[in-house]
């Protein structure tokens, strides 16, 4: 994203074309912590189109809703502490009223849609097990394909959660952390992104990079099938998958595109430790540079062609089928910015050393 701002830039001021080019950064993307209120708080309102790319394992583009909206909370009992072993019936403990609360939504998944979803840790759980716990909470996140859909379980969340209150005598304290509608993308502006990938093609794989990714496939579990070769065809509509991304508000604001770059290998999953492997070869140099042409490409496309801009606008209100966006963040509601942040200063003097000591060249 940052190499594609820059070399647009640098364009841009070379050959005197006119228009307006912001990055927008994503601080916590993974805990949707910042684009939503980009939204929220104005910061789209000017803007005419918007671009994004993604890590991946293919290199294409996609249109349609192709993610699905999601809510995170925390919900914090609040009870009495007394002994466990001497006077438990004097406490009220807030951890029942956790776990009471897990057994409602799990009790409650028979009746989920299919592409529902609601996933939790408990951030607290007591002190020790001897003492009462009069604080514990848990942090939920609940995903549904429509922004609808997405507050109604989380409704029901609620309710079940202060019926777990009710049963322990606790008090329930609800915190949205973040809120983000289901991410979709333009067809007008997947066909140019298209263009540009075809341009652009499928980086060279060395043998060394394939028998790298089929290593990486085979310490995975997975069937050894090395990197792709080719670029994926844009077929039609792309499939919606059950992760969510923090950029889901924004494309329903303004038409968005996106790009997947091919930085990963195919059949490692995200958010497992494998999922970091790549990242430390030249494959996904290789993948993001090829991604950031793409990218540089289409986006230059649309500076240069109004027409293409208006097109892209005129079938993003005909795609958005009458449904009014208004964010799933509660108005007052501001960003938690100490998220991680104890886990942050224990690891920080410890990674120093694996820090590149010199400026590295890439060829």
């Amino acid at each position: 994203m940052v190499a594609s701002a820059l070399a647009l830039k640098h364009v841009m001021e070379d050959h005197g074309i006119k228009g307006t080019l912001k990055v927008f950064g994503a601080p916590a993307e993974e805990l949707a912590l910042s684009r939503p209120y980009f939204v929220r708080d104005g910061y789209f309102d000017d803007v005419d189109l918007a671009f994004h790319n993604h890590i991946g394992t293919d290199f294409h583009t996609e249109y349609d809703v192709v993610q699905i909206g999601c809510l995170a909370a925390d919900f914090t009992f609040h009870g009495e502490t007394a002994h466990a072993g001497l006077a438990p019936w004097r406490g009220r403990d807030a951890l029942d009223a956790v776990v009471l609360m897990d057994v409602g939504l799990a009790q409650f998944r028979e009746h989920m849609e299919p592409m529902m979803r609601a996933h939790r840790v408990i951030t607290h759980g007591g002190i020790q097990p001897n003492i009462i716990p009069d604080m514990a909470s848990v942090w939920w996140m609940f995903r549904h394909p429509e922004a609808v859909g997405v507050k109604a379980l989380f409704d029901q969340a609620k309710n079940i959660a202060e019926g777990a209150a009710l049963m322990t005598k606790t008090r329930l304290e609800v915190n949205v952390r973040s809120a983000v509608w289901p991410l979709r993308c333009n067809q007008t502006m997947a066909d140019v992104m298209q263009r540009s990938i075809e341009a652009v093609g499928m980086p060279e794989w060395s043998d060394e990079e394939q028998a790298f990714a089929r290593d990486v496939q085979t310490a995975a579990g997975e069937p050894m099938e090395g990197l792709p070769e080719s670029v994926t065809p844009l077929t039609g509509p792309g499939p919606m998958i059950g992760a969510s991304n923090d950029c889901g508000d924004i494309s329903w604001k303004v038409p968005m595109g996106r790009v997947w770059f091919p930085g990963s290998v195919p059949g490692v999953s995200f958010h497992n430790w494998t999922a970091g492997i790549p990242l430390t070869s030249s494959i996904t140099h290789k993948g993001a540079l090829a991604g950031a042409k793409a990218l540089t490409s289409a986006t230059l496309d649309f500076f240069m062609e109004q027409a293409l801009v208006d097109e892209a606008k005129r079938t993003f209100h005909e795609e958005l089928g009458g449904i009014a966006y208004e964010p799933m963040l509660p108005p007052d509601q501001k960003p938690d910015l100490t998220v991680n942040k104890e886990l942050m200063e224990r690891f920080r003097d410890p990674m120093q050393a694996s820090y590149l000591s010199e400026k590295p060249e890439f060829v």
